[in-house]
């Protein structure tokens, strides 16, 4: 039986170090990665990609749906996605994986699946195989790999991190529903015409009746003055930095993701596990 090793590469640092950690300790395995684009990747993502690419010593292949982000928005009344409602996971990255796997398994072929979820994420779960021939591996929990681990293994490969998380905490999608409120009035600085689109399709949205806006409970309109929103993270922040004990060997400045990972979502509080484990 023919065996095939496969790995998705999210455009995040989780995936990535798991690309570089199954690299070093597995070279034998002649691991395939791919990239599932929704097609609203912000240009950060693409430029890491080339990066991890160089690494890697071989091409991340390319998965584009079929039918993309405007087609699935369309087919949902307009409504956005939303934690509730994760039709943007589900079409444009679990179907397209689904839809560039199937010939393998039809062709009888093993297909080893490598996801990164870490050791410190007992919350999560994998993808849930039906297929025989599909198994799914968590070499991160395997390993007992945690949060701190993925950033030491980044560090010292030199691959790095996207530099999205200068200024976000999360995910590589643009119009991502996670984003804090500090997020998106940062998308509007760095990525104004983003932005604008994110608006436009939210304003579409509420036309037809969506329920949701992008961000829980305050539309991108009202985000337009963002003066609040930046004085309520910077008390947030002071909190935080305030109650988290100093770790001396990891300063906060070293952080790769500035401060919001930190702090989670836009109640803040959580302690930064990279500084102040």
């Amino acid at each position: 039986m023919i065996e095939r090793h496969v790995l998705g590469i999210s455009g995040g640092k989780d995936s990535a170090a798991l690309a570089v950690f199954m690299r070093q300790e597995h070279p034998e395995l002649n691991i395939e990665y791919f990239f599932t684009d929704t097609g609203k990747e912000l240009p950060e993502v693409y430029e890491f990609l080339g990066r991890l690419e160089g690494y890697l010593g071989k091409p991340i292949e390319r998965l584009n749906p079929r039918r993309g982000f405007d087609f699935w928005l369309e087919e949902y009344n307009h409504f956005l996605p939303s934690p509730q409602t994760r039709w943007c996971t589900r079409k444009l990255k679990l179907t397209p994986f689904e839809q560039w796997i199937k010939p393998m398994l039809l062709a009888g072929e093993r297909v080893t699946s490598y996801v990164a979820i870490r050791a410190d994420e007992e919350f999560r779960e994998g993808y849930s195989s039906k297929q025989k021939n599909l198994e799914v591996k968590l070499p991160f929990r395997e390993a007992g790999i945690d949060k701190q681990a993925v950033f030491d293994i980044l560090e010292s490969s030199g691959v790095g991190f996207p530099k999205y998380y200068e200024w976000r905490s999360r995910s590589g999608c643009t119009f991502c529903f996670f984003q804090q409120k500090i997020e998106w009035v940062r998308l509007r600085e760095r990525h104004p015409e983003a932005f604008e689109e994110a608006k436009a399709l939210e304003k579409d949205a509420l036309e037809h009746g969506s329920p949701f806006t992008w961000s829980d409970g305050e539309s991108l309109v009202e985000m337009e003055n963002p003066a609040r929103i930046i004085e309520d993270y910077e008390k947030r922040r002071a909190r935080a930095r305030a109650a988290i004990p100093i770790n001396p060997l990891r300063p906060v400045s070293s952080c790769p993701e500035d401060i919001d990972d930190v702090y989670g979502d836009d109640e803040g509080g959580g302690s930064c596990v990279i500084c102040h484990k």
